[in-house]
């Protein structure tokens, strides 16, 4: 009975880490879905310093509509396939989306007190988010970027920093971070 379980244990990890390399491969180790989420923070930091922070509320909320979009033609754009109809980790990356516009309500709820609550409530999901992603990709660089983006949320809170600087510095983040793991991306398939 031992033997089985032990078995049956690493044939399951064998296939969580076989879908999670056709992620990785799938989609460059979700690194253009990091920067054009990074662009539309930019955007957003860009509507608020020369309108208003609540017209970049709805320029962040209708950008974060393009992120997936916009990111697959990038992919598509250099040869990137997607996951495989097999892979079992599609799942968790449409869950985990959903479990983010389903908390999109609490920070637009915040904006009503304070505008600039609602880039950094946004902040602390989208951190939150990229905590599954190191499941999704088996990559623990998510926890990083996630612990990130929290911390930040919390010091731009803490300094009652306006919307433009946490606009600003969640794109800056997001820009870092998902430009460092392209590259990582690129050596990778560069050493196969």
């Amino acid at each position: 009975m031992t033997q089985k379980t032990t078995k049956e244990s690493l044939e399951d990890f064998i296939t969580l880490e076989k879908a999670q390399t056709d992620m990785c491969k799938g989609y460059a180790f979700g690194s253009l879905g990091i920067v054009t989420s990074g662009m539309m923070w930019l955007v957003s930091a860009l509507v608020s310093h020369y309108y208003s922070p609540k017209l970049a509320i709805w320029s962040l909320l209708i950008g974060g509509v393009l992120i997936s979009p916009v990111s697959n033609i990038l992919g598509k754009l250099i040869g990137l396939k997607g996951h495989s109809a097999w892979n079992p980790l599609k799942n968790l990356a449409m869950e985990n989306t959903i479990w983010m516009l389903m908390c999109i309500p609490i920070a637009y709820g915040l904006s009503t007190q304070n505008v600039a609550w609602f880039f950094q409530s946004m902040l602390l999901i989208i951190g939150g988010r990229y905590l599954t992603f190191s499941t999704l990709y088996g990559k623990k660089f998510y926890w990083v970027l996630g612990a990130t983006l929290g911390v930040f949320a919390y010091l731009l809170f803490s300094l009652h920093a306006q919307a433009f600087m946490t606009l600003l510095a969640g794109g800056s983040i997001e820009l870092f971070f998902g430009t460092f793991l392209y590259f990582s991306y690129r050596k990778s398939i560069n050493e196969d």
